[in-house]
């Protein structure tokens, strides 16, 4: 049986003028969940990050402090879908300011709220359906790659974690009700928390989401 670990990247820079860069917090939490899997023996065979600058230094911090001495390939099947064109896509949804982190929290659900029911496809650069299948795809491939004995380790973002766990979740699922669930995953999802899945000769099934047992206090952060 093979392992794929899904690890959301560390603290990014909210409200400053480029968000895709870890903070001080966000590389701290990617030593301390290295340091987590360190201390429980857990060696990565594979490590594949999303094409943006917080994969990339989350998993540099992570694997650092994991002691993994390996290359890491970079699947931009993985990256997060662009939440600034969403937002600006809905005429409705407010503008507040970055500061305001409630303010932009019902902003961001709104108009991520419109991109999920598809019926606005023509205002958006990526289709919600490009986005699932793009996610579906990368998942696919991660967990080709963990055959028995292996763990790949994937750190990318929260709305790519919530697409793959909801996927597995119910793969069956009608698109209004993957929605829902893609949504409500995607709210809670801590920085640099775990999601395993588990791949076996009857394919891959989700084990455990948005585990975080290696933060607490201030070093525990959604955004």
């Amino acid at each position: 049986m093979g392992v794929v670990l899904l690890v959301r990247h560390g603290q990014a820079s909210f409200g400053a003028d480029d968000y895709d860069v870890l903070s001080p917090t966000g590389w701290e939490q990617a030593r301390q969940l290295g340091a987590w899997l360190r201390d429980r023996g857990v060696e990565a065979t594979a490590l594949v990050q999303g094409g943006m600058r917080r994969h990339r230094e989350t998993a540099a911090a992570l694997a650092d402090a994991a002691g993994w001495d390996l290359p890491v390939s970079t699947d931009p099947g993985w990256d997060e879908f662009d939440h600034l064109a969403v937002l600006a896509a809905d005429s409705e949804a407010s503008s507040p300011p970055v500061t305001d982190r409630r303010a932009f929290q019902r902003a961001f659900e709104q108009a991520t709220a419109r991109w999920t029911t598809g019926a606005h496809d023509a205002d958006y650069a990526e289709t919600w359906s490009g986005f699932r299948d793009r996610c579906a795809g990368a998942l696919a491939r991660a967990c080709d790659a963990s055959g028995a004995g292996r763990v790949v380790v994937v750190v990318t973002s929260g709305g790519p974690i919530a697409a793959a766990c909801a996927t597995l979740v119910d793969p069956e699922a009608e698109p209004a009700a993957f929605a829902r669930t893609w949504s409500r995953l995607n709210t809670v999802l801590v920085n640099t928390a775990l999601s395993r899945v588990v791949v076996g000769s009857s394919g891959a099934r989700l084990l455990t989401f948005n585990e975080h047992p290696h933060l607490e206090g201030e070093s525990l952060t959604y955004r």
